[in-house]
């Protein structure tokens, strides 16, 4: 299960992509408690949960995120090893009193940013236009000084794709050594631009396998997941999204969505309840066809169709406007991470055999979390 809070819709940053709308809007901790709560209440004893602080930027409200957690670790429901806290921010507020408290509760702590100064101020910028790297990488380098893990989501466009590479590299540099590349589904991506994934992705695998050739192993998400899922045959159905069901997303007004990514900008669009009468059938129904790739015809007769992320509704929504329906771009980045997982495994297991085991066992950031302890 995961529970997505966004503790407020403020944020001190104007990123040009951003489907959040700034509004003075921060939620309640009477909200948050009932989010909780009926987080709890639809969770199967056998499952995990993960709660995590989302915004706008969620540390602009610190002292509420210290109290809702005191409210989760102090629920009858809650357990240490059933429940996981996660911080999503853009890097820009961090100090001492921060950092004491995520290593205090074992928060695992993400920060967004799409890469080296000339890519990241592109389109992470303040409200009067400045690009906001030196801050980010400032939170950066502390963080990864005073965490085990440190998290990066780097986001690319059609007009950023080509620097994947040199993104990864600056990431490693700065110490990260788990590394998520997330494609703006909702970019103008045209034919030309797909067809530069396949070099991108390609390029990127390439550095993969010199870190993994210097023992010094780096998650990388568009190689590593793929990997584990080659290797189980597929998907299986607990990793694939269950938005409105295994996946929910609580406003500051106090509305509920499938998805954080649904949240939008306050319109109602993707609405399935609000926090005081819970979730309508009615709004859920839309829904509910659209988790599993046999709903999508055209996919069901491709080869590749069990190692697709052809299920995931959000994605599907922001490319194609339908949450069944495959975009031109996400068949053509899911086919070339794919080839991109397969040649590298081929390549480091005839290497190094047995690299992959964790992957198999669905644990794809055990090697390069390891290499960070030892070091």
């Amino acid at each position: 299960m995961k529970c997505t809070l966004i503790v407020t819709r403020q944020c001190n940053l104007r990123c040009k992509y951003c489907y959040v709308g700034k509004e003075a809007e921060s939620m309640p901790l009477e909200q948050a408690q009932r989010s909780i709560d009926l987080t709890f209440q639809r969770t199967p004893e056998s499952e995990t949960i993960d709660f995590a602080f989302f915004g706008g930027e969620p540390l602009m409200e610190f002292p509420e995120i210290r109290a809702i957690t005191e409210y989760i670790e102090s629920h009858p429901d809650y357990h240490p090893k059933k429940v996981q806290l996660t911080i999503v921010t853009n890097g820009t507020i961090f100090n001492s009193e921060i950092s004491g408290f995520v290593r205090e509760h074992r928060i695992a702590f993400g920060i967004s940013c799409d890469g080296p100064p000339e890519v990241h101020d592109r389109f992470r910028v303040y409200p009067g236009g400045k690009g906001s790297s030196r801050r980010v990488s400032q939170t950066i380098l502390k963080a990864v000084g005073e965490f085990s893990q440190v998290m990066v989501n780097a986001v690319y466009r059609p007009e950023t794709i080509d620097a994947l590479p040199e993104t990864v590299d600056y990431f490693s540099d700065l110490g990260v050594r788990q590394i998520y590349l997330s494609p703006d589904y909702s970019a103008p991506w045209t034919a030309s631009d797909s067809g530069r994934l396949d070099m991108a992705y390609g390029e990127v695998g390439e550095k993969y396998m010199k870190y993994y050739r210097q023992r010094d192993p780096h998650f990388i998400s568009l190689i590593d997941s793929k990997i584990a899922v080659i290797l189980r045959g597929g998907y299986q159905q607990g990793e694939r999204c269950s938005m409105g069901k295994s996946e929910l997303a609580f406003a500051p007004d106090g509305s509920i969505y499938p998805c954080e990514r649904l949240v939008g900008k306050g319109d109602n669009e993707h609405r399935i309840g609000n926090i005081k009468q819970g979730i309508e059938v009615k709004l859920m129904s839309r829904y509910q066809a659209d988790k599993t790739v046999n709903t999508i015809s055209v996919c069901q007769r491709c080869r590749l169709n069990n190692l697709c992320m052809n299920w995931c509704g959000c994605s599907n929504f922001f490319s194609s406007g339908y949450y069944n329906s495959v975009s031109p771009f996400l068949c053509a980045s899911e086919r070339a991470s794919i080839r991109t997982a397969l040649n590298v495994y081929e390549t480091l297991e005839k290497e190094m055999s047995g690299a992959f085991l964790h992957h198999l066992n669905g644990s794809p950031l055990i090697n390069s979390v390891q290499c960070r302890q030892q070091t």
